[in-house]
């Protein structure tokens, strides 16, 4: 009985100083944020080639699982040990193969494809740019004509608002000086090797990719042996049963999106070939990315795309909206469901939360992993609610908490407000 006394006092001094140090630090990190963003921006730097090689693996994991287990279907792993031990080497080598011509044929595909096509659209919009303000002109003197006085109203506004930017322009180029000059030859220096430094990150992060897929079912066992040596059996069960979880949602979400985003996009670029739409192919890949994030992605992308083509025709930006409509359509109501399901289980209400939320604190990505993560953290405040819930014999059905007005204490039943 000391024993057990002494432990549990034990227990609540560890609980009590973890706790007050956990505050502290906080604290520390709340009036010195300067630093610690500092700090974690620099980690985020030097890590970047492993955070790219993880995001690497994780994507090409699928088609590396299934390349692997072909492969030892075909050659057949349990013949003997030791030729099921080779089988297994051989098949990792193919995977892995597999999986770095996979990603090299995809990241190859979108620059010998598509980048081209989008300098090209970039430099016709910037070529066209007068015969846009032309046709803008043109557009209101038809559509005011039989008001002279609203339309010179309209007219010498845009004039005047043409010359002040003409002006700006104008002032800004007569103002460089050197130290300007100097300053803008850094910046652009700066560019060039922050994306110099960019494509060395993803070159490791290839490496790392490698590395990985093959040890992916190591590190995986080890994560597990420190679980199981820290926790109880019952605890590190429950934990690595989340961890299955985390798995199945991401995986299933993000690697969905991914696929799903693509269909869009080519879609929408047959689409816009077809119906002869302004460049096709900066539509279709600006569609097709914003695609990638759940709710607000369509909207994001069909506003810039709508006003390119407003600028060339406003007829045909009226065709362009009513096929991004009849895409979304058929994105959220077939496509999207065929290929993501149910893979978060939220609704739209915290899905639009999630979104808002984690796109506020980390930008694009936030918007793209929002989701599947409000969905792990959601599925865990409700696992540890109905572990309450049951160690006090409550009922876990939400539905019996809607008319409840209270629950009696002794039987435990739950009381609705009509039987009050």
């Amino acid at each position: 009985m000391e024993k057990k006394t002494f432990r549990d006092y034990l227990y609540l001094g560890i609980t009590l100083v973890a706790v007050i140090a956990t505050c502290i630090l906080i604290g520390f990190g709340f009036q010195h944020w300067e630093g610690v963003a500092a700090f974690l921006s620099k980690l985020v730097a030097v890590t970047s080639p492993f955070i790219y090689g993880a995001v690497l693996a994780y994507l090409v994991s699928p088609a590396y699982n299934r390349v692997q287990e072909g492969v030892c279907r075909l050659f057949g792993s349990r013949t003997k040990k030791a030729g099921g031990r080779a089988v297994r080497t051989i098949s990792k080598m193919i995977a892995t193969i597999v999986s770095l011509v996979l990603v090299i044929a995809i990241v190859g595909s979108v620059v010998a494809l598509i980048l081209p096509q989008l300098i090209e659209s970039i430099r016709k919009i910037y070529e066209s740019l007068p015969q846009y303000w032309y046709n803008i002109n043109d557009a209101i003197e038809q559509k005011l004509m039989n008001n002279p006085d609203l339309e010179q109203s309209v007219m010498t506004q845009l004039s005047n608002a043409y010359e002040r930017f003409r002006l700006w322009g104008e002032d800004y180029l007569r103002g460089l000086d050197m130290s300007k000059i100097t300053d803008l030859i850094s910046q652009f220096s700066t560019g060039i090797l922050g994306i110099l430094v960019e494509i060395k990150n993803w070159l490791i992060g290839l490496i790392v990719m490698v590395y990985l897929l093959n040890l992916k079912e190591t590190l995986s066992a080890q994560a597990k042996k420190v679980i199981y040596s820290i926790f109880s059996t019952k605890t590190a069960n429950a934990i690595v049963e989340e961890f299955h979880y985390v798995d199945r949602v991401f995986g299933g979400f993000i690697v969905g999106k991914i696929l799903d985003s693509v269909i869009i996009g080519i879609l929408c670029f047959l689409l816009m070939t077809i119906f002869s739409m302004p460049y096709p192919m900066l539509l279709s890949a600006i569609i097709g990315v914003t695609n990638v994030i759940p709710f607000f992605g369509p909207f994001i992308g069909a506003i810039p795309t709508a006003i390119l083509v407003l600028l060339v025709s406003p007829i045909k930006c009226l065709w362009f909206l009513g096929l991004i409509l009849l895409l979304q359509q058929f994105d959220g109501n077939i496509l999207g469901p065929k290929i993501l399901g149910d893979s978060t289980g939220l609704p739209s209400f915290w899905v639009m939360f999630a979104i808002i939320f984690f796109g506020g604190f980390f930008g694009f990505v936030g918007m793209i992993i929002g989701v599947p993560l409000f969905a792990v953290i959601a599925n865990l405040i409700k696992r540890v609610v109905h572990h309450w819930l049951k160690n006090k014999g409550l009922p876990v059905e939400t539905d019996q908490y809607i008319h409840l007005n209270r629950i009696d204490e002794e039987t435990g039943e739950t009381i609705s407000k009509k039987n009050d």
